[in-house]
């Protein structure tokens, strides 16, 4: 008889029993810790479940996951973002459905205090075979270790070896690698708790059992955009809160939406209309320049999973996501959409077209009008034109609409009355924005601009009854000062909730109610809190935003630096413009003189010269480009980047003089010389692989170089496919056009796919067009680089919106501006960059609409903008104190656990009108 101890070693197979029998539960009975090396983060937790860990007090696990040393280094709600996507991809209706009650219990298990978890890097080496030490009731550790992965399936089921080590080496050796993972992770998102939370409780409901204010989050909490880890902002919430609400006052919405660039104006609008689609208010319309009609198509499917028809108003047919056609033939059918959303370019509207005689006959439940300070009387700095087209139309559409939505982040172009122009067109058939009747005290801006600034007092209580009767505000609208008078006016009057109008004089108020009147007209913030503006404008400004800790800062270093000492950059620059050659100069004085022959057409060619030079000075590739299609009298490239506007050009090209042509063929022939060298393909070249910031180049941080022209992109990307071959380079551009280069060869693939592969870091460099500019994120990306500067302010500022959002890494972003020396285009960045200080702080400060006559005078375009930013500041004053009201929106989305079936609501949205 051998008295020799046990060994240490044992060995476990999954052919001799179950290890979850025959190891785990014997193992861990009476456990006081229990530390584990796990795999895959979201089988590993749920392992959990099927484990006996409920008596243990203290378990800690540490598991691999999708996030890598970038998603650590931006911040803790990025890592929720990139943890909750994966976690996510395993659909909920099942989830819930199969597997309620182990949610219920690994709910539990995280939130009893026992229970740790921590995820690491995935560039973190993981032992295949995982570990664990169990500490058990007598002090002794027992070290494991072996090939079983995380699943129940493998401890329960599949072929697995395992090894146990009772010797305290294995267990110290074992818990020394534990904890050097543990330090290095970082724990369980509260999102992914959150989720374990909602899936546990989740029911699928119907439209009738939820109430309007219920419906968003229902809508959208099982989105696309939610799924993958994100959401709507608060003030993107707060948007929808403020639509629900007009909507149950007024029993309509007539909203403006002003916030700054980049704050997310087209999902909170968006979502505010598929809330109203989905409470039956009827059919949508969505209105944009033909440049945004794809991108308002892309947002409402990735983040809301909505389908949407676009009108190709040169084919007369409706197309879907896949860019389909789903119905067409006829300028008639664009009254016939196959889908309950249907997008529209405004340049249908602006040109008078037929379509836009259909569209006004039609009754919708809601119209978004982006861009929407087009729809103002024309002006020129205070001087009137006349009405334009659009205004036209939207006033008519207004009187059989229920819902408007206007979206814009430039309210005020060139004069404060233009936001009344803009509420003017709200106002109709809606008595309760400026009041009953085109006389009313709120139309006029020269008596009430200074009431609302709080520059000065109203005259007398006469004046103060006359802007509180028309329009007679709702208690709820109101500020909390001013609920008690609103009050006791209806009290007095007899006045229902619903009633927003009164034609009572004061001798009818009680005496009490008139003195408060009395006090009102003496206290200049009482208008500045209560007028049309505060109660139907949502202005939200990034500022704003950062200081309420809802917006990370990020800085922006701007190059070149006309200051910066001889050296520190490769490339030439002669202040801030890039020096060219001889061939060049040549092109581009023949553009020019090309550009003085075409003014003598009049006011028809002004947008056709303004286009054509920007061409020229985005690259030679460009210009070059541009000339052959002219000369071929194409304009088939100018369509897809500008819309129907220029088609009504046509006849311009079919009529060019024989001087004319000369010039075009005297810059085509120089932009064809073997020594005309485009000097940006150097800068960028030199900037992605030479110009340092923070330690890393500007390629090793990730770069989005922005042209407005494809033709400027394509030369861009492809050059830099050959001088980077193993490098994969996107484009992104129109639908047709986007793609990847790798080891020489394209490939076309579809913009999601891009958007992934940024967002993953398979792809770091990519060059686009400004299709880019709105909706999508890459914050992954830290530099910027565009090549040319499109007169459009606001559209800078939506390139550096692409990287400088929610989630970037870091605190300051580097942007390269390119433009040639002695050119228009350094004209104009010259003027625009006297505003920039050492960090970027300009763009959205000026009008999105610079003129070509403006450009023609630079000095007094310099005049203007001075103009325009004092207008501005009176604008912004007039929402400085009510603003932060409308920041933050209450409800959690995301914990919401009625649901709608996304079934249910694609079938509502795809109705046809």
């Amino acid at each position: 008889m051998s008295n020799r101890e046990p060994s240490p070693i044992q060995r476990y197979s999954s052919l001799e029993g179950r290890l979850d029998h025959t190891f785990l539960a014997q193992k861990l009975q009476g456990a006081k810790s229990y530390k584990r090396i796990a795999g895959y983060f979201r089988s590993s937790i749920f392992e959990l479940v099927g484990e006996e860990i409920e008596s243990i007090p203290e378990v800690k696990i540490v598991c691999n996951s999708e996030l890598d040393a970038s998603d650590i280094a931006i911040s803790k709600a990025a890592r929720e973002v990139a943890l909750k996507g994966v976690w996510n991809e395993i659909a909920p209706e099942t989830e819930a459905l199969l597997h309620r009650e182990r949610y219920q219990r690994l709910y539990e298990l995280l939130c009893s205090g026992r229970v740790q978890i921590r995820v690491v890097p995935k560039d973190k080496v993981f032992v295949h075979g995982k570990a664990g030490v169990i500490e058990q009731a007598d002090g002794s550790k027992i070290a494991f270790l072996g090939s079983v992965n995380e699943s129940k399936a493998a401890f329960a089921h599949n072929y697995e070896i395992l090894w146990e080590d009772s010797t305290p080496e294995a267990a110290l050796w074992v818990e020394a690698e534990f904890d050097k993972l543990w330090e290095d992770a970082h724990e369980l998102p509260d999102a992914i708790v959150t989720e374990i939370k909602r899936i546990s409780e989740r029911v699928e409901v119907h439209f009738s059992d939820l109430t309007p204010s219920e419906v968003p989050a229902a809508a959208m909490v099982e989105s696309p955009i939610y799924r993958g880890g994100e959401g709507l902002q608060p003030w993107q919430r707060s948007f929808v809160t403020t639509f629900l609400e007009h909507r149950e006052i007024f029993g309509k919405a007539r909203l403006l939406l002003a916030d700054e660039v980049g704050l997310g104006k087209t999902l909170s609008m968006a979502t505010a209309a598929l809330v109203g689609c989905l409470l039956g208010d009827g059919p949508v319309l969505i209105l944009c320049p033909a440049t945004l009609t794809q991108q308002w198509q892309t947002e409402l499917k990735d983040h809301l999973g909505i389908p949407s028809a676009v009108w190709l108003s040169n084919k007369k047919q409706w197309v879907d996501n896949h860019q389909r056609v789903i119905r067409g033939g006829s300028a008639t059918d664009v009254g016939h959409c196959p889908l309950q959303i249907g997008i529209v370019s405004t340049g249908l509207i602006t040109h008078n077209s037929t379509e836009s005689q259909i569209l006004r006959q039609i009754r919708f439940g809601t119209v978004i009008l982006d861009e929407a300070h087009k729809a103002r009387v024309k002006l020129l700095f205070g001087k009137e034109s006349g009405e334009s087209n659009l205004r036209a139309f939207m006033a008519d559409i207004a009187r059989t609409s229920r819902h408007i939505l206007l979206g814009t982040a430039t309210p005020i172009q060139t004069a404060v009355r233009e936001l009344w122009d803009l509420l003017d067109v709200l106002s109709v058939q809606a008595d309760f924005v400026f009041g009953k009747g085109a006389t009313t005290g709120w139309r006029s801006v020269e008596r009430t601009l200074p009431i609302i600034t709080g520059q000065s007092s109203v005259r007398d209580v006469s004046e103060a009854w006359e802007l509180i009767r028309s329009p007679l505000p709702p208690r709820s609208l109101a500020s909390v000062e001013a609920r008690p008078l609103l009050e006791s006016i209806r009290a007095d009057l007899g006045l229902p909730d619903n009633t927003f109008y009164t034609s009572r004089g004061l001798s009818e108020l009680g005496g009490f109610t008139r003195s408060d009147i009395e006090d009102a007209t003496r206290d200049r913030g009482f208008f500045r809190s209560n007028n049309p503006f505060v109660r139907h404008v949502v202005f939200r400004q990034r500022k704003t935003l950062e200081d309420e800790g809802l917006l990370a800062r990020v800085g922006v270093n701007v190059h070149p630096d006309p200051a910066a000492s001889p050296g520190t950059y490769g490339t030439s620059f002669s202040g801030l413009g890039l020096i060219t050659n001889f061939s060049f100069e040549r092109a581009y004085g023949a553009a020019e003189e090309f550009g003085e022959a075409l003014k003598s057409r009049g006011s028809g060619a002004s947008l056709f010269r303004a286009i054509f030079l920007q061409r020229i000075c985005s690259s030679f590739a460009s210009g070059a480009k541009t000339v052959e299609r002219i000369l071929d009298k194409q304009l088939d490239d100018y369509e897809e980047e500008k819309g129907e506007g220029l088609r009504s050009e046509q006849g311009l090209l079919d009529t060019l003089t024989d001087a004319e042509v000369g010039y075009l063929e005297q810059i085509h022939e120089e932009l064809s010389r073997p020594e005309a060298v485009d000097p940006k393909l150097a800068a960028v070249k030199e900037f992605l692989e030479s110009q340092y910031s923070d330690g890393k180049t500007w390629g090793e941080w990730g770069c989005i170089i922005f042209s407005q022209y494809f033709d400027t992109v394509d030369w861009i990307a492809s050059k830099l496919a050959e001088v980077y071959p193993e490098q994969t380079i996107a484009v992104y551009a129109g639908a047709a056009k986007s793609g990847l280069y790798r080891d020489g060869q394209f490939v076309s693939v579809p913009r999601e796919d891009i958007k992934g592969f940024v967002k993953s870091r398979e792809v770091t460099l990519v060059v686009a067009t400004d299709a880019a500019c709105e909706g999508l994120n890459l914050q992954t990306l830290g530099t910027l680089i565009n090549v040319d500067l499109p007169w459009n302010p606001s559209r800078l500022e939506q390139r550096l919106g692409r990287i400088k959002r929610f989630g970037q890494a870091r605190k300051e972003v580097d942007m390269l501006n390119l433009v040639y020396t002695d050119t228009r285009d350094q004209k104009v960045y010259e003027k625009l960059s006297e505003r920039m200080k050492d960090r970027y702080n300009l763009f959205g400060s000026i009008p999105d609409c610079i003129d070509d006559e403006w450009i023609d005078d630079i000095e007094a375009f310099a005049e203007k903008t001075k103009t325009y930013l004092h207008l501005r500041d009176q604008s912004v004053n007039i929402f400085e104190k009510v603003s932060r009201g409308s920041l933050f929106g209450t409800d959690r989305w995301e914990e919401c656990a009625k649901v709608l079936s996304r079934q249910n609501i694609e079938q509502l949205t795809e109705r046809p009108w």
